[in-house]
């Protein structure tokens, strides 16, 4: 639940949230994973927010939907509205950026804070600075009120102190102390270090790297349940700082430019905080790139000056990982234009990582690797230009020369004949939803042959070679929206 101080705040929380998630956006009451429950107030509000105005009835109905845990909404967001005696044990997360007290703050938190199956405890995500309200309206409830309307801290204490110690456990061998010093720059270095060995720890056990983020989410969940116990303020630092590494390995994890619109519920809840404009908590998140003194890659530009600046780096874990997630992100674009190269790729990337993980690779070798594959996945782009085709052309150039022979074969000269007059032979043919349609199809295969057998195309690759056409055909198409 999304608690906003103004109509226009809801819709433009509403706005931001579906266009991440468009799917989730549905225009009848009765469907879709989000929606605003708002009152209208006809003379002063814009038009933009009538597909949100609710009647008695409609608010009804959108209540019972929340409060069936079945149902598909996911998000309400709210405006002075089911803060008092709206009762859904399953809610389990509220965004406040409106300003409450006393009784009516304490209702407010009582919406997520209910025991429910596997849910100990909820979160309350304050943007607006809530806390000395909230000790005022716990000053006015007795001891055993306290108890009932928050959380049991010595559960949570217990349950904290658990993840704490399997967070420590990993962390063993690793001296993190630094962290504590003054000095914005070396905290961010045992951040970056702290990186750096749970990478090489995920390489000597596969499946670590996900036992810590688990935990470390686990731990703060808990820690923040009970952070102003002393318990939970004497681990105040130490868990900030598994938080830090946490958020880093998942930012490097997640990291693809060539895709934005792939985002990650982190990343929501980033655009939603920005919105809100304030936040009484901040998690650090260190920019690998900037603090290992690099600047920051673009992806479709893998120089050679990025490169030697990353052979370079001295945390051979994290730069393996960065290489890795850049050559990956670069494959899953080429994905979108070019089939044949992105396979090609994928498979080396795949069988260099697994020799890597099995130690048939040392460091050093999987880094001069991955620095040779990314130098020769971007000497495939030039190969096109110096045959004077388009990148579309490029892509059913080679799905026709996947095989090296044919190239030996034909020769350049006849290949570009033939996909210059295949790209367009193709996109003559191309209608919306073509490649559901049989008929359109057969058409194409049929153009396809007739047109590799003029030019002499061997006829035992003949069928490969249309199958493939056809499925880059589809992939282009779905890259223009024909």
């Amino acid at each position: 639940m999304i608690v906003a101080m103004s109509r226009k705040i809801c819709v433009d929380l509403y706005n931001e949230i579906v266009s991440l998630r468009p799917e989730w956006h549905n225009e009848d009451k009765a469907k879709g994973k989000i929606k605003v429950v708002m009152t209208s107030d006809i003379s002063k509000d814009p038009m933009e927010f009538k597909q949100h105005f609710t009647t008695k009835q409609e608010r009804e109905e959108l209540a019972n939907r929340m409060k069936d845990d079945s149902d598909e909404l996911e998000i309400v967001i709210v405006r002075d509205m089911w803060l008092t005696g709206f009762d859904v044990p399953s809610m389990h997360t509220m965004y406040i950026d409106k300003p409450m007290v006393g009784h009516n703050l304490m209702q407010a938190i009582a919406r997520v804070n209910r025991v429910y199956k596997d849910k100990s405890g909820g979160l309350v995500v304050d943007y607006i600075g809530i806390g000395d309200a909230l000790k005022k309206a716990l000053r006015q409830y007795t001891a055993n009120d306290q108890k009932t309307t928050g959380v049991d801290t010595e559960k949570a204490v217990a349950l904290m102190i658990e993840h704490y110690e399997i967070v420590k456990e990993i962390f063993h061998h690793f001296d993190y102390s630094k962290y504590k010093s003054d000095s914005a720059l070396e905290r961010a270095r045992i951040i970056i270090e702290g990186m750096d060995y749970i990478l090489g720890f995920e390489n000597d056990e596969p499946g670590i790297k996900k036992r810590f983020i688990d935990n470390v989410l686990a731990l703060a969940k808990a820690h923040s349940l009970c952070i102003t116990t002393r318990d939970g303020q004497a681990l105040n630092e130490e868990i900030s700082y598994f938080k830090a590494v946490k958020a880093s390995v998942i930012k490097l994890e997640t990291e693809d430019k060539d895709n934005p619109k792939k985002l990650t519920q982190a990343q929501i809840n980033e655009k939603i905080a920005s919105l809100m404009a304030k936040t009484i908590i901040s998690e650090d998140v260190i920019d690998v790139y900037s603090e290992l003194g690099l600047d920051n890659p673009d992806i479709s530009i893998l120089s050679d000056e990025f490169l030697k600046e990353v052979e370079k780096i001295k945390y051979k874990n994290l730069a393996v990982e960065m290489l890795r997630k850049l050559i990956e992100g670069k494959i899953k674009y080429s994905s979108r234009k070019n089939l044949v190269v992105a396979e090609k790729f994928s498979e080396r990337l795949q069988k260099a990582m697994s020799s890597y993980r099995n130690k048939a690779l040392t460091s050093l070798e999987i880094m001069e690797e991955l620095i040779k594959m990314a130098k020769e996945f971007m000497e495939t782009h030039k190969e096109g230009d110096s045959l004077g085709l388009t990148e579309d052309e490029v892509a059913f150039y080679d799905a026709l020369t996947r095989d090296e022979k044919v190239k030996e074969m034909l020769g350049d000269d006849i290949l570009v004949q033939i996909t210059k007059e295949l790209t367009e032979t193709i996109k003559k043919s191309m209608t919306i939803d073509w490649y559901d349609k049989e008929s359109v199809q057969a058409q194409m295969r049929r153009s396809i042959r007739r047109l590799l057998k003029k030019f002499g195309y061997p006829p035992e690759d003949t069928e490969d070679a249309t199958e493939l056409v056809l499925k880059q055909a589809k992939v282009m198409c779905e890259e223009s929206n024909i």
